[in-house]
């Protein structure tokens, strides 16, 4: 895609926060753009490719995160997440996502980031598990609605090749989001992912729907990445 970066542009300074992002598992589908319009925040709309936008749902575990550069924050530094993910793009070019929900499984993050950084965490019962090179993720939502569920388990194999539209999907470099009324890019930076298959060998979500998204075509193959290092900059004004 002309003009896309596949590397991440420099961050603004100064860095605010970094985190680790273990053992990851992209599962998506494509969505109508005119179907998810209405989710996205003012400044922001769907970017597309090929016609089409999608939607995402990333189990993984987020480890070492800290504050700066340097201070590690152990209670809040570890633990499971699966994000539900549209892809943003506003008017000065910046490309992203917007989080539709975010399940966690530690209860303290999700007032914290609600509050500071606008996005949509759920306190979740979660569990991830690994047999050889099996991996299973498991959720269960217990607030703010108690409920949807969300069980995925693939078998990891070697390493693969991301097409054009896997590396759309997941070079990112930023994150639209809805704070105090006005529209924010929050950006971050990481080193390019490695990808490894991931045969789906169950699937049974009900997060994306919950989400207020319905998908418009078949699932694409899921990738697995064992993760990587990324830092966040001083959120940008969009509207």
């Amino acid at each position: 895609m002309a003009g896309f970066p596949i590397t991440a542009p420099d961050l603004p300074r100064p860095v605010t926060f970094g985190q680790f992002w273990a053992d990851l598992t992209f599962v998506h589908w494509p969505v109508r753009p005119e179907a998810v319009a209405h989710l996205y925040p003012p400044g922001t709309r769907p970017d597309v490719f090929d016609g089409a936008t999608y939607v995402g749902l990333i189990p993984f575990t987020m480890r070492h995160t800290a504050v700066g550069t340097a201070l590690p924050l152990p209670y809040f530094g570890t633990f499971h997440e699966t994000n539900v993910r549209l892809y943003s793009v506003d008017d000065a070019g910046h490309r992203g996502v917007v989080f539709r929900s975010l399940e966690t499984a530690r209860f303290a993050v999700v007032p914290v980031v609600r509050a500071t950084l606008g996005v949509p965490y759920m306190w979740a019962r979660m569990r991830i598990t690994r047999s050889g090179d099996r991996i299973r993720y498991e959720s269960v939502r217990r607030w703010p609605r108690r409920g949807p569920r969300s069980g995925v388990t693939v078998r990891v194999g070697a390493d693969v090749e991301p097409t054009p539209l896997e590396v759309w999907l997941t070079a990112r470099w930023g994150a639209h989001t809805r704070i105090a009324g006005r529209t924010w890019w929050v950006p971050n930076e990481h080193a390019a992912w490695r990808f490894q298959s991931a045969e789906i060998l169950e699937l049974d979500d009900e997060l994306v729907a919950a989400a207020g998204v319905e998908p418009s075509g078949d699932r694409l193959r899921a990738l697995f990445s064992p993760g990587v290092h990324a830092r966040f900059g001083r959120p940008v004004r969009v509207k």
